[in-house]
């Protein structure tokens, strides 16, 4: 068995034949998932959100070990940048093409102010500050209905228009041939798109000499400046390009909900989305996706079946399938954590520090001269 594995391994076309069976899967996703109910199909549009956010949050955290707690205020600027532009709240309504640059424009910025007064903050006092930031948008974005209405307030932007991709519109159902694309399949494929372009992003970024940049900040900052490297352009701009991908990833969401308030941005959304990176492993862009999918499937899957269970052994429901389904969610966080500190899938510099701090190297006592 080992040497069939090897040979397949070692084989000259193993890598694309992977990625062909990889593409293929991906493409049959959808058609799959909607047997079991379009639900699933919304629930792993959802779940590509989260991947675009952890992919967005991994150059903050995983790639220059900046501690970003308010990722969030990111994701709530793009959507309501999308949510004003293309509805009729302004009577508004550009074509998703140009809004979606102005959304990541717009929460580039954003980072850019966030990530200039914190400069010199790391660590605990850099956590409490982004997540200050994360909460004082989220209560603009509640209060910004007078005197001049921008947000309407707690009633959030309602009608929000879908996006139209060359005519084909993602609010209703289209049919090619055999084959039924309804609102979730056609969005699952716009958003499969995007998380390929991001990924590559992201991959160029972090063998070029800014990530190489970013991973000597994180390693030893004082060692980085030594050197050269402006450590601070490096901060601005890995806040700047972690935001960007958040601003992107609203406005899909806005589009996508047609409806958005400030109570789809709070605390605990950050706190998931830097739970994803950690779990997944910081640093290496596929763990990072790893973790995303798992913590966005996994409480779904229990969401649906904490309750027939219970009923199934007890006879009734004898704790809330809601509270239950978190307990067990924080229980797995914390057993996975105990047991591969790195995350599932840590990126390999991220694995030889955590070896080194495990191996207990004994310091040789000094013997007294003769």
């Amino acid at each position: 068995m080992t040497k069939l594995a090897d040979m397949i391994r070692n084989h000259p076309q193993a890598r694309w034949i992977g990625m062909a069976l990889i593409a293929v899967a991906l493409l049959a996703l959808p058609f799959v998932l909607i047997q079991a109910g379009t639900a699933w199909v919304r629930i792993t549009n959802l779940a590509i959100l989260f991947v675009l956010l952890s992919l967005g949050l991994n150059i903050v955290v995983g790639f220059a070990g900046l501690l970003d707690l308010g990722y969030i205020a990111f994701y709530a600027v793009g959507a309501y940048v999308y949510a004003l532009l293309a509805s009729p709240h302004f009577n508004i309504h550009w074509p998703w093409w140009a809004i979606l640059p102005i959304g990541a424009a717009v929460a580039c910025f954003f980072g850019v102010v966030l990530g200039t007064p914190t400069l010199k903050l790391r660590g605990d006092y850099l956590a409490i500050v982004t997540l200050g930031f994360g909460e004082i948008i989220r209560i603009f974005m509640n209060n910004l209905s007078e005197p001049f209405n921008l947000t309407n307030g707690p009633k959030g932007v309602s009608s929000i228009d879908p996006i139209n991709f060359f005519g084909i519109s993602f609010g209703n159902t289209s049919t090619l041939g055999p084959l039924q694309f309804n609102e979730a399949t056609k969005y699952y494929f716009f958003l499969l798109g995007v998380l390929m372009l991001v990924i590559v992003i992201n991959l160029r970024l972090q063998d070029s000499r800014i990530g190489r940049a970013w991973e000597a900040i994180r390693e030893d900052e004082i060692a980085a400046r030594a050197m050269g490297i402006n450590t601070t352009r490096m901060k601005l701009l890995a806040f700047a390009m972690g935001a960007s991908f958040g601003g992107i990833s609203g406005a899909i969401f806005s589009s996508i909900q047609g409806f958005i308030s400030p109570e789809s941005f709070v605390l605990n959304e950050s706190v998931m989305v830097l739970a994803m990176v950690v779990l997944g492993g910081m640093g290496n862009i596929w763990g990072v996706i790893l973790g995303a999918i798992l913590l966005s499937f996994v409480p779904e899957i229990l969401r649906y079946t904490v309750d027939p269970a219970q009923r199934m052994i007890f006879g009734r429901s004898i704790i809330d399938p809601e509270v239950f389904r978190m307990l067990l969610f924080g229980l797995a966080m914390v057993v996975v954590m105990l047991v591969r500190p790195a995350g599932l899938w840590p990126s390999a510099v991220r694995k030889r520090e955590l070896a080194r701090e495990d191996d207990d190297v004994p310091v040789p006592t000094p013997t007294p001269a003769p």
